[in-house]
């Protein structure tokens, strides 16, 4: 797996996970996030890459602090093991 991938899976767990805490709905989310359903799927499911204005919006959506959609990322992620990183 590439770090890319291992970086917005987890990223997306995270968020599902803080979503449904909240018993939320990805439609409630989109909708208090202003973004569309499919697009919050996708970010969930580690699809897309997630811009840093949307990655806002989303925790604003949730009710969560930013920073707290990271914990999950730097838990599971060791930037050493992955070799398509930038030396």
């Amino acid at each position: 797996m590439v770090f890319r991938d291992k970086v917005l899976g987890s990223l997306g767990s995270k968020i599902r996970e803080e979503r449904l805490e909240k018993s939320m709905s990805q439609e409630e989310l989109s909708h208090r996030a202003g973004l569309d359903r499919s697009y919050v799927g996708g970010v969930e499911r580690g699809e897309r890459n997630v811009s840093a204005v949307n990655l806002v919006r989303i925790a604003v959506g949730i009710g969560v602090p930013l920073s707290s959609l990271f914990a999950e990322v730097d838990s599971e992620i060791k930037p050493y093991e992955y070799s398509d990183l930038p030396r």
